[in-house]
């Protein structure tokens, strides 16, 4: 699997969220207490962008409906059946990478 550069550690403090893009595809990424994770960034309930809510502790709640995901697993908090896929990180230094299939 290729890694793929998506940001800087330096913009993306702990506590924050952003979205990136890598052609079409959308991943929202979190700095939860200095260990970053990665999850498609399209919210499954009605493709909300995951990348541009917010993060509440370990939790991205979708902007469009305030559907919540645990950032280091991806389920969905309320229906542990549902769940978004977390990519694979890798940091070398202040970049952040995406293991993409």
């Amino acid at each position: 699997m290729p890694l793929v550069k998506v940001a800087e550690l330096s913009a993306l403090p702990p506590g924050t969220l952003m979205e990136a893009l890598v052609g079409e595809d959308s991943y929202a990424i979190c700095n939860l207490n200095g260990a970053i994770h990665a999850l498609d960034g399209i919210c499954p309930h009605a493709g909300g962008p995951l990348g541009q809510g917010e993060l509440r502790g370990a939790h991205i709640v979708c902007p469009w409906h305030a559907w919540e995901w645990n950032c280091q697993t991806g389920v969905n908090t309320d229906d542990e059946d549902q769940a978004v896929h977390t990519i694979p990180v890798k940091i070398d230094g202040n970049d952040i990478f995406l293991d993409l299939p």
